[in-house]
């Protein structure tokens, strides 16, 4: 049995130990609470978006063999802009899929056109505008850029973006969705970028986080009647 001394260490140790991470335990608790009470489907914005479309059938397309590709094609994807067929080519360049011609980026119009088929319909508009680079924290972060951003009259703050370059619908952004990552970066402990979760910090906290834990099993140890009488019967006995 440890004696009065460095039990009283143990407690204060499990107690200042407590109260720096007890914060951060909270974050987790909440954060927790709220990814379990959540439907990941509806965090996507599955709710907000066309989830029945199907791309548009094209006839008449330019072979890709007989385009002007410079260092051949390595991938190609079809895209619908404005009904209009484009072969995103290399993952670089918009071509007419009809006469081959390259296209540099897509209009304001043309992203209308593409956010309309994937958005359920009835949704206002409400603006446009363009972005050209996001920091580490934006609801956009790690895609494609530049991007147009179209807003819509909802309650829950309802963003598409798509990007200009390729035309592609790229996500949608809304309240929920906002909450869930401010969240996941507490969760994680990303307060840099959000989404890496082998941070030192976490790696600190949890670390830290078991010795509390662990303490407290010693704490209970040390300070409970019950392994004292044990501990005196078996002295007895010997």
């Amino acid at each position: 049995m440890v004696n009065r001394h460095t039990a009283l260490k143990i407690r204060k140790t499990h107690r200042y130990l407590g109260l720096f991470l007890g914060i951060q335990f909270l974050f987790w608790t909440i954060s927790g609470l709220y990814f379990s009470w959540t439907n990941i489907d509806e965090i996507h914005g599955d709710q907000f978006k066309n989830l029945k479309y199907q791309p548009k059938a094209f006839n008449s397309l330019i072979s890709p063999s007989e385009m002007d590709v410079p260092n051949g094609i390595k991938t190609i994807e079809l895209r619908d802009i404005d009904n209009a067929p484009y072969y995103w080519i290399n993952k670089e360049q918009l071509y007419n899929a009809l006469d081959g011609m390259p296209k540099n980026s897509i209009t304001q119009k043309e992203a209308l056109y593409i956010a309309k088929n994937h958005i359920k319909s009835g949704l206002e508009v409400e603006s446009v505008e363009q972005i050209t680079e996001t920091g580490k924290h934006h609801e956009y972060r790690e895609k494609l850029l530049p991007a147009y951003v179209i807003s819509y009259k909802t309650e829950e703050a309802l963003k598409a973006y798509v990007s200009v370059s390729d035309g592609k619908f790229q996500t949608v952004r809304h309240r929920s969705w906002r909450w869930f990552d401010f969240l996941w970066m507490t969760h994680t402990m990303d307060y840099e970028g959000r989404d890496n979760f082998n941070t030192i910090v976490l790696r600190a906290f949890s670390l830290l986080g078991l010795i509390t834990v662990l303490s407290g099993f010693l704490l209970w140890y040390t300070s409970s009647p019950s392994i004292r009488k044990l501990l005196k019967r078996k002295k007895i006995k010997k």
